[in-house]
């Protein structure tokens, strides 16, 4: 039952990743658009996000509540060593929530619209980016296990594990990923006559996700992080890096041509293979101390706890996967049949 809990674990850490990437992308997107450009894209957004934004963060939610049953040492190590960035997380989902209710539901339309438009475009562009800092800072290597804390200054304890230049890369790469989501995804959900404008984000996007990551690998592997190091010895790392390299051809093709599944089904593999290198790179030993490598399997929950919460994800995953599933073809969000991606249309 372990397997199950760690496949719903993953799992869910993929589609938060993709359908919660996706969503912070749009504000990316509309942050970094010509004034003109951002109406056309505050009116996409509305429409598409509207029915789902809020089921997009349930995964988030899911993900913790099985750190924390099953996995208790590394959800202990997450709020208490991170409770910073995630505390910011936290405060910019909260924010990006109100500001995009009351942009389009306030009763009054004045100039208040500008403070929402703002708050929804900035905390967009800061949570993803301290997503990633969290992630960057369990692989830094610059966490400081100790008992007596008292020791050390409270910098070096909870700002210098996610608050160095590593982590802040990762965070950028993460939103940048975002962007190039949320690009592709609109691609398909904009007016014909707009189509070309998310055609070039998407296409800016890719080219910016390459090279942030490009960027992050080569300053890890200069300061001698143990994450980038083993990441470039795990041959399984190496050949989903190199698939994923690979898509880029086919990703570029589709998104010039504007075909709308095949750049999903694209974009979402080469986020399936990114994580599946970072996670295979040092598994099950994803926390990475100053003094050691903290394994995800060593002081789990007991086997009674893993073999109920295994039970209630199977019943449970059998319930939400199908309404996600109606959900998204309900407001025309899969678009498996779409014309425009059907050569005998």
């Amino acid at each position: 039952m372990l397997y199950v809990v760690l496949f719903f674990l993953i799992f869910s850490l993929y589609l938060y990743v993709v359908l919660g990437g996706a969503d912070y992308g749009a504000g990316i997107v509309e942050l970094f658009s010509s004034e003109e450009n951002q109406k056309i894209t505050k009116k996409t957004i509305y429409r598409v996000m509207g029915p789902v934004w809020e089921a997009n963060h349930i995964w988030i939610i899911i993900l913790i509540v099985i750190l924390w049953i099953a996995f208790p040492s590394y959800y202990n190590i997450l709020v208490v060593y991170l409770h910073i960035p995630l505390t910011i997380v936290l405060l910019g989902v909260t924010l990006r929530g109100v500001a995009f209710v009351f942009r389009h539901y306030d009763a009054i339309i004045d100039n208040s619209q500008r403070l929402y438009d703002t708050l929804f475009k900035i905390s967009s562009l800061i949570t993803p980016i301290f997503l990633g800092m969290v992630f960057g800072g369990l692989i830094s290597g610059e966490i400081v296990m100790v008992e007596d804390i008292e020791t050390l200054t409270f910098y070096e304890v909870f700002i210098n594990p996610w608050f160095n230049i590593f982590s802040i890369l990762v965070g950028l790469f993460f939103a940048s990923l975002c962007a190039f989501l949320s690009s592709v995804l609109l691609i398909g959900e904009s007016e014909s006559v707009h189509e070309n404008i998310y055609i070039r984000k998407a296409a800016i996007a890719t080219i910016v996700v390459f090279i942030v990551g490009l960027i992050t690998f080569i300053y890890g592997y200069g300061a001698a992080h143990v994450f980038v190091k083993d990441f470039i010895k795990n041959p399984y790392s190496l050949i989903s890096m190199l698939f994923s390299g690979l898509l880029l051809i086919p990703l570029w093709i589709a998104i010039k041509k504007g075909r709308r599944v095949l750049s999903r089904f694209f974009a979402g593999l080469q986020v399936f293979l990114i994580l599946l290198a970072a996670i295979v790179a040092h598994f099950p030993g994803i926390i990475i101390t100053k003094s050691e490598n903290i394994s995800l399997l060593e002081n789990i929950a007991p086997e009674s706890v893993i073999k109920v919460l295994g039970i209630s994800l199977i019943i449970g995953g059998s319930v939400i996967l199908p309404g996600l599933f109606h959900l998204l073809k309900s407001f025309k969000m899969i678009k498996i049949l779409d014309r425009k991606d059907n050569p005998s249309a």
